[in-house]
């Protein structure tokens, strides 16, 4: 998980922990991959961040959250298997929850609250398999 530090403050090591777990959580629950970016975009935000997905060991079944504290911009990419069952509107609400935490100060709780409700909702569904 790449978490870089900023200027704007540096994630202490309790943080990137907490950010280790959550990332873990997240993907046994969801069965994709997880990363964190947060740091200064390098160009154009959107692009930087398809970059950086696309870098990725499993970029097709992967998501990727990029933070700009500095310019104050969130990111997601998602690879091709996890749209399967994450939805645009999905992520954009966790998008809106994150600005939400951001907003009072709370990058790490924004972050959090990014991962879980991305996790929760990229899951496949549990299917029954009924025999004839």
């Amino acid at each position: 998980m790449p978490v870089a530090p900023v200027a704007s403050g540096e994630l202490t090591s309790r943080e990137r922990a907490e950010l280790d777990r959550v990332i873990r959580s997240a993907e046994q629950i969801s069965r994709v991959e997880f990363s964190v970016f947060r740091g200064i975009s390098q160009g154009d935000p959107r692009v930087f961040a398809g970059s950086l997905h696309a870098a990725l060991a499993a970029p097709d079944r992967s998501i990727l959250i990029m933070v700009d504290p500095v310019a104050r911009v969130v990111e997601v990419v998602t690879g091709a298997e996890v749209r399967r069952t994450l939805s645009d509107r999905t992520v954009e609400m966790a998008v809106l929850a994150m600005q939400s935490e951001f907003a009072q100060g709370n990058d790490v709780g924004g972050i959090t609250r990014g991962i879980n409700l991305m996790a929760e909702h990229a899951r496949a569904p549990r299917t029954m398999h009924v025999r004839p």
